[in-house]
């Protein structure tokens, strides 16, 4: 079972964008999705939040995010979310094991 973590940064002047900016141009973000267990670290920008980043993160299982919480990318994670400032609403999903029901499947183009 995976679990899917959603992230939203908010700030203000742009300082959301500018903390996933400087993850990505740092190579923070490329070090977490090598990380055992990721599977998934994709930023992106509500379009009618402008001061808010949302951060789709997910891993194999609960120790993978034990470990990337015990790394050293946490501390410059952490470091960048001081400098612009930025509080977090936090979302927490786990993986359904059965998939997509049948049912929802005549709604999904492929």
């Amino acid at each position: 079972m995976s679990i899917t973590i959603n992230i939203y940064y908010t700030g203000t002047n742009g300082g959301a964008r500018k903390f996933a900016e400087e993850m990505e141009n740092s190579g923070t973000a490329a070090a977490i999705r090598a990380e055992k267990g990721n599977l998934r670290y994709d930023y992106f920008f509500p379009m009618a939040d402008p001061e808010t980043v949302l951060l789709i993160d997910s891993w194999e299982n609960q120790q993978a995010i034990d470990l990337h919480h015990a790394s050293e990318m946490m501390e410059k994670i952490t470091e960048l979310r001081l400098k612009y400032d930025l509080h977090m609403k936090v979302e927490r999903y786990l993986s359904d094991e059965n998939g997509i029901p049948e049912s929802d499947g005549h709604f999904i183009k492929e």
